[in-house]
């Protein structure tokens, strides 16, 4: 199983412009663009091959690699303020998602959390909230 498109925090990395930039120049200039970085830095090979391009010196990487944890999750102190969500940059990072990430990915195995973690960032930026009835997409609006 590949898991550099997962990272140990839980991030699904596969489903991150930054990371899907790597082949297409055109995204890494609007990723760029974003982060305000030159277009070659835009490239991202997920934290477990290069390391975090947005935070290079990630505490929580090498907590769970010194660990030699696959996940976070796979620690004995999880859930531990490292992954605490926050409510500042939630509308943009999708890092809120961590703890529900690595509760799929303790429950579904990696392949299958990959196969739904898509969805479920959608959900995330772009579905509703009902309390006590989980998320739904909104209806898209006809353009």
């Amino acid at each position: 199983m590949e898991m550099n498109g997962i990272a140990y925090c839980g991030i699904d990395c596969a489903n991150c412009e930054l990371f899907r930039a790597n082949d297409n120049r055109a995204a890494q200039e609007r990723v760029a663009a974003k982060l305000g970085i030159p277009a070659d830095k835009a490239v991202c090979d997920g934290c477990r091959t290069s390391g975090c391009v947005l935070k290079p010196d990630c505490s929580t990487r090498k907590c769970v690699t010194a660990k030699g944890h696959a996940f976070c999750s796979d620690c004995v102190s999880f859930p531990c303020t490292r992954i605490m969500p926050l409510a500042e940059g939630a509308a943009v990072y999708p890092h809120n998602m961590k703890l529900y990430n690595l509760m799929r990915l303790r429950l579904l195995g990696p392949e299958e959390f990959l196969r739904e973690a898509a969805m479920n960032r959608k959900l995330y930026f772009t579905g509703s909230f009902a309390i006590g009835e989980g998320p739904r997409l909104k209806p898209e609006r006809d353009a």
